[in-house]
């Protein structure tokens, strides 16, 4: 059986202990007639990763099963195929987003929102993960990736880019709608972008200078300091920009999402893509509160032809894989811009 190297999680413990440890697993190899074996050319290094290595997620069954390989924002080359593919071709390159796999028989699957399926597999939550060097996947979730585009590039579209892509479109983007995004790290500074596509207004929000200066290059036409301070915070929005039309939240604090909920007008929408408390919801002011999940494979498609033919910017910062901790540890301490990409 050959061997790959792979960034192990034996027990979830915080990132400043190192809890990844370099190690040699069995080389994933083609099992079923329909699947295709990559070369992992590029991963992103997402948050919700660091929740599932630091053990804040076990109440909601992250990581399902240790050991595991963390990791489930994949781009790379296509070295076999099945003997049933036809939408790969040794080659190729290709991408796959959290979800590994899923039934095709449920309601959800029928609708199209493969995503939701609850006996979908996840990438990154078994010894099938993205921190190694190859992985299977059957090439009905898998996504083709032109040859133009760079791996480190595409790999956070596979988590990152859908979850912003699926929030702007949860948030019904129209010219001149005013949008805040309240969150900018790797998912928050590609919605900006989604948004922009669509004509919205965009005010981001963030407690890293860093990341509005980014907001700003990226067209928000306003980027304001997040203040646990609510009531400071709620009248600089109203003084400067009126009540928001919508907001959207990938920051994982509850502060953050009462404080979003609150800055949206009445009758306006609220979209969180993040894990937290029930915020106080008040009926009567008509507002709808609307969670996101990354997307369907078709939603992929259009992540990768809007991103190919408007040339959005993806901002990564690049790691051996061997590095898994350090960029972990940098993202935690939100010492990188947007995306931290590991590179086997």
């Amino acid at each position: 059986m050959e061997k790959m190297r792979a960034m192990m999680l034996e027990k979830c413990a915080k990132i400043e202990t190192n809890p990844l440890k370099l190690t040699q697993i069995d080389r994933h190899e083609i099992r079923r007639p329909n699947e295709i074996l990559l070369k992992i050319e590029a991963c992103g290094v997402c948050h919700s990763q660091l929740h599932g290595i630091e053990g804040d997620w076990q109440d909601i069954g992250i990581p399902p099963s240790l050991p595991t390989v963390p990791g489930h924002e994949v781009v790379g080359k296509v070295v076999e195929i099945g003997d049933s593919v036809t939408k790969f071709k040794v080659g190729d390159r290709a991408g796959i987003t959290p979800l590994l796999e899923a039934c095709k028989e449920c309601q959800y699957c029928k609708e199209g929102k493969e995503y939701l399926c609850e006996s979908s597999v996840i990438l990154g939550e078994s010894l099938k993960g993205g921190y190694t060097e190859y992985v299977t996947v059957t090439e009905d979730f898998a996504t083709k990736v032109p040859e133009s585009m760079k791996s480190e590039y595409a790999a956070p579209l596979f988590c990152a880019g859908i979850t912003a892509y699926k929030a702007v479109k949860a948030a019904e983007p129209q010219t001149h709608k005013k949008i805040g995004i309240f969150g900018i790290g790797g998912v928050g500074h590609m919605a900006i972008q989604f948004a922009k596509v669509e004509n919205c207004d965009v005010i981001a929000f963030s407690r890293s200078q860093n990341h509005l200066d980014v907001a700003r290059r990226l067209g928000a036409i306003d980027a304001i300091v997040f203040s646990e301070n609510q009531e400071e915070l709620l009248s600089k929005i109203k003084e400067k920009h009126g009540m928001l039309d919508a907001a959207i939240v990938f920051a994982p604090a509850d502060i953050v999402t009462d404080t979003a909920i609150k800055s949206v007008k009445k009758g306006g929408l609220i979209v969180i893509a993040t894990v937290g408390e029930n915020p106080a919801f008040m009926a009567f002011e008509e507002k709808t509160i609307r969670g996101t999940l990354i997307g369907s494979t078709k939603d992929m498609e259009q992540v990768i032809k809007i991103c190919d033919e408007n040339n959005l910017e993806v901002i990564t910062q690049t790691f051996p894989l061997e590095k898994a901790n350090e960029a972990l540890k940098k993202l935690k301490d939100s010492q990188i811009e947007a995306r931290g990409v590991l590179i086997p």
